[in-house]
């Protein structure tokens, strides 16, 4: 299963997890609050579809969750972020959206998406040999996650050291691992990394993510080099909340954008669904208010980019939802 982490990066205590699972299941049909409805037209209607599409987020409403290696600082080495880093420059949202279609629909392991993965883009061409040992790549408890961790064990592997890949949990179990030494490296997401070690480091301080990559990257190194750990370049593949809808949903009103969604389908018909918690967070249904004045008519509560939210859109009861944007479902074709 995928992972069913609903981030907020910013706004909730770096330890917190708050899952998926937090609202009932099914619709609320909750009205959207008078302040965010006041004014809107008409909206747009549901519209069913097999098909589903990330709108852009052209104003840039969520943080930067892209996937980073996070290494402990004595366990590593040139050769190793090399190898590493290899990975990162191979990956996108659209290449990470089709690795988890192969093994979140494809039903293939982990393991062998990762392989076939490697071999398209020669991940194990001309890497240097390291000093060679034994290394424990940490992995956390879903598919995503575990399938670049056994990415991150081939290019090891052909760098010349013995890798273990473990699947171990959550964040809160695996990063003290990585801290001490138990784990060599983890596949990491750098928005929440962030935010979770500043808790560590300082509650009360700023939130250290953004989403400006190169600000958050620089704020984790920093945050990072107090926790004995460093980091590989981040790849330009993003899960991160988003918000879809299907293509005959865009097709119809001519949508692209969350701009265009908040200026053509703000009003009465426009239903967003999502877990219970989004309409009072700031990277959902809130912020799409802030940064968009998006107006919903109306918010379903259903689950963080599950089968709840998915099976709303594309049986057109929702006009849209929050989705991850590394989700397999949005893979082409």
């Amino acid at each position: 299963m995928r992972h069913n982490l609903f981030r907020t990066a910013g706004v909730l205590a770096a330890a917190v997890v708050v899952l998926a699972g937090c609202g009932e299941a099914g619709s609320s049909g909750t009205e959207a609050p008078p302040s965010a409805a006041a004014g809107a037209g008409a909206g747009c209607a549901p519209v069913a579809g097999d098909k589903l599409v990330v709108l852009t987020d052209d104003k840039k409403l969520q943080n930067t969750d892209n996937v980073i290696p996070a290494i402990n600082k004595k366990a590593s080495s040139p050769e190793l972020v090399a190898a590493l880093d290899k990975v990162s420059a191979a990956l996108d949202t659209a290449k990470l959206v089709e690795l988890n279609k192969a093994v979140d629909i494809d039903r293939k392991s982990s393991k062998a998406a990762a392989q076939d993965f490697a071999t398209a883009n020669k991940l194990t061409d001309g890497l240097a040999k390291g000093k060679g040992g034994n290394v424990t790549v940490g992995a956390a408890n879903f598919s995503e996650n575990a399938t670049l961790g056994e990415l991150y064990g081939i290019v090891l592997t052909a760098a010349g050291y013995t890798v273990k890949v473990q699947q171990i949990g959550n964040r809160e179990l695996y990063e003290p691992a990585l801290e001490k030494g138990d784990l060599t490296v983890v596949p990491e997401y750098a928005a929440t990394l962030a935010t979770f070690l500043s808790g560590k480091v300082d509650k009360n301080a700023a939130d250290p993510s953004s989403s400006d990559l190169d600000a958050t990257v620089t704020n984790l190194k920093a945050l990072g080099d107090k926790r004995g750990l460093v980091f590989g370049q981040p790849s330009q593949a993003q899960d991160q909340n988003a918000f879809a809808v299907t293509t005959t949903f865009a097709e119809k009103y001519a949508l692209t954008t969350l701009s265009d969604l908040a200026s053509k389908c703000s009003g009465a018909a426009t239903v967003l669904g999502g877990p219970a918690e989004c309409p009072q967070r700031p990277k959902c249904q809130q912020g799409l208010v802030t940064t968009y004045n998006f107006q919903a008519g109306k918010f379903d509560t259903l689950d963080a980019g599950g089968p709840l939210t998915k099976n709303g859109l594309k049986t057109g009861t929702i006009s849209v939802g929050l989705v991850f944007s590394s989700d397999g479902a949005l893979a082409a074709g």
